[in-house]
């Protein structure tokens, strides 16, 4: 399999005999990427599992912790493992978008020449992506949706695989600039990262404060995570799973015909098709990772929280209640 001006030749679905050859090794290569991560990220493993996932699944995450929680060495790790390259932007009130995507500048020759910005990696972690304006904020947006930046009229294509995971501080929220609805929908995954257990922070203690540095050693090339996402996408699924994940959807709706009692009752806004979309492409994956062919009504279900997290808006009536996001997802769940 190939790259060429980083877009994929045809032939690159013949890395495998088959796509069930390509399944099984998927596992394998799972297992392994696993190993190496956990030689220096210790727990987290649903953040870990679903981070991967969302890069075979070509999606993006928002992961929402507080400072100290290693986010930044869980990306870095994850690139070493992955054999991608890997870019930090540090968003701040004073970023802009040139910051990002690279500027045109005048060289000895007297020719405007294009000096490529961090967003031309594999894989960007956006940090503190609330704490820019929502014009920075968007050139990085559209080089999520769109693959390609574009200055001065010229359109740049970005490197294959392309995977943003941009960062949110749940707990200091003066000077941010949160970001609308629509954008938060452009991210597959919104995770939520928890303090690691008791013995979870006795082993990353012991790790950290002994002066020995864990070697990552790179599991899959970036061809391979081409193909394997265009093998998640080529995973057949039956009609009643769709059909579920489309009725999912519909229940966060409120005052529709398909629209569930708690959604009429805590929301004041529902999902919309992109749910649906995701719901599936997820359950695909997740289906693939745990050795499955096809998904299950069981694989839509275990990634549901995370994608109509940031989808679904509660009202008054649940802030008042106490009644949570995740309570309400696993409602609709049942």
């Amino acid at each position: 399999m190939t790259i060429k001006n980083n877009v994929l030749t045809q032939n690159s679905i013949e890395m495998y005999s088959s796509d069930v050859e390509g399944a099984k090794a998927l596992v394998e290569k799972y297992a392994k990427l696993r190993a190496e991560i956990g030689k220096v990220i210790v727990g987290q493993d649903e953040i870990i599992h679903n981070t991967i996932l969302s890069i075979f699944c070509q999606g993006h995450v928002l992961l929402v912790g507080v400072p100290g929680l290693a986010k930044t060495l869980l990306v870095n790790t994850i690139g070493q493992a992955l054999g991608l390259s890997f870019s930090r932007i540090q968003f701040t009130p004073d970023l802009m978008p040139s910051d990002i995507v690279g500027t045109e500048i005048l060289d000895e020759s007297r020719q405007f020449r294009f000096i490529k910005g961090p967003v031309f990696a594999n894989i960007i972690l956006a940090d503190e992506i609330n704490r820019t304006p929502p014009k920075t904020q968007a050139a990085l947006l559209e080089a999520m949706q769109e693959r390609s930046v574009t200055v001065s009229g010229k359109t740049y294509r970005l490197q294959e695989p392309f995977f943003v995971l941009a960062t949110q501080n749940p707990i200091e929220q003066e000077g941010t600039y949160p970001l609308p609805e629509a954008q938060l929908d452009r991210f597959m995954f919104n995770l939520m990262l928890d303090y690691p257990s008791y013995e979870e922070e006795v082993e990353i203690v012991k790790n950290t404060t002994v002066g020995r540095d864990a070697k990552v050693e790179p599991v899959l090339s970036p061809e391979e995570i081409v193909y394997f996402q265009q093998l998640v996408r080529r995973v057949p699924v039956s009609d009643h799973v769709y059909e579920y994940a489309v009725s999912l959807s519909a229940k966060t709706r409120p005052h529709t015909s398909s629209a569930h009692d708690w959604a009429n009752r805590f929301l004041s806004w529902g999902a919309g098709p992109r749910a649906s979309q995701y719901l599936i492409i997820g359950a695909k994956a997740n289906a693939l990772l745990a050795g499955k062919y096809s998904p299950d009504i069981e694989d839509v279900q275990k990634v549901a929280v995370p994608i109509l997290r940031h989808r679904i808006i509660r009202n008054y009536t649940a802030e008042a209640e106490g009644v949570s996001i995740e309570d309400i997802i696993n409602e609709l769940t049942k």
